[in-house]
């Protein structure tokens, strides 16, 4: 799919009016850090559910409440970025959020981050979108057909909009919310490793090996490399090359790349679905803006101005708002409520 630079993109004002960043604190980086300092707690008493897949191996599910007891209502599903969770500030967040508003809220843990390492010789990535088909089906099947909507943040929006591309028309979602998603995966790798951004590199990458080396010593021989190969990876790219590609199917990480970026399938999603971007967000650069004169009407576009990589923090400093929880509800409003 073709993209175009900023300068380039004719930017729409009131979308950069909708989400003002905190006064004195629109640099992109403390704008991707705040909300860890700002949603540090849960604020609700998750409820706790594993589901069994189909290959012998697990997912765990973070729901708001019971849901045999909230099965009318409408419901929304969260997919969590790379190495997340409902930890997470925005996923722990935007759970309340919807709460708030009467729904159901879960969020589906891909395999291995819910704190317990998953079992089989496999794991997640930013296109493994079968997990969450099969999740999707039976939260219909097990808990009846209601309004639902997913949001997917970072690795999990890029995983939700493969997997609302391949289910096209079928799609078992009335909505969809893509937020600060690597669209192209390959031109994301080799922008975090520039400047700055190292220092996420860097941060995501000993989380990834915290969490491979757990899974190593849980289950022995369920990745394709030991713990020698793993404490001396020094780049996201090399785990993927190592890892992520080689447990998946892949011949390298440039293949699994060029194979999962979500871009190229957006014009096949036919779901209504907005799409969230901060122009100055550290983790990738213009090559994830989409050219907005090939995307189909049922897909929104809203890039700012600010807000850094799930960031969008605003309001003042003695009372900071994190948009995406007001944004993203009202976006969803239409789709959820009768």
């Amino acid at each position: 799919m073709a993209t175009t630079s900023p300068a380039a993109l004719n930017f729409n004002h009131e979308d950069d009016e909708q989400f003002r960043p905190l006064k004195g604190v629109s640099n992109p980086h403390l704008q991707t850090m705040l909300p860890r300092l700002i949603r540090r707690r849960l604020n609700f008493k998750p409820h706790w559910q594993r589901l069994d897949m189909p290959d012998g191996d697990f997912v765990d599910l973070a729901w708001s409440e019971d849901p045999r007891l909230a099965m009318h209502k409408p419901r929304l599903v969260v997919f969590h970025g790379l190495e997340g969770s409902l930890h997470s500030p925005y996923a722990h967040g935007l759970i309340e959020a919807a709460s708030k508003q009467g729904w159901l809220g879960v969020v589906m843990h891909f395999r291995g981050c819910s704190g317990v390492p998953n079992r089989m010789k496999r794991i997640y990535h930013s296109g493994e979108t079968e997990d969450g088909s099969y999740f999707l089906n039976w939260l219909s099947e097990r808990y009846g057909k209601v309004p639902t909507a997913a949001v997917g943040f970072s690795l999990g929006g890029n995983m939700l909009a493969c997997l609302m591309a391949k289910q096209g028309a079928d799609c078992t979602l009335q909505a969809g919310v893509i937020v600060s998603a690597p669209l192209m995966l390959e031109h994301c790798s080799a922008h975090i490793e520039k400047g700055f951004s190292r220092v996420y590199q860097h941060y995501l990458l000993n989380l990834l090996k915290k969490n491979a080396a757990r899974k190593l010593r849980s289950y022995p021989g369920t990745l394709p490399v030991d713990m020698r190969q793993l404490k001396g990876m020094r780049r996201l790219r090399e785990f993927d090359d190592l890892i992520t590609s080689k447990i998946h199917g892949f011949a390298d990480a440039l293949d699994y790349y060029r194979q999962c970026s979500a871009m190229p399938l957006l014009p096949q999603i036919k779901t209504p679905t907005l799409i969230i971007h901060a122009k100055d967000d550290p983790f990738m650069d213009h090559h994830v803006i989409p050219d907005k004169a090939i995307l189909p009407a049922n897909i929104e576009y809203q890039l700012t101005r600010y807000g850094g990589h799930v960031g969008f923090v605003g309001g003042t400093l003695r009372r900071p708002e994190m948009w995406l929880e007001q944004r993203i509800p009202q976006w969803l409003t239409k789709f959820l409520d009768p």
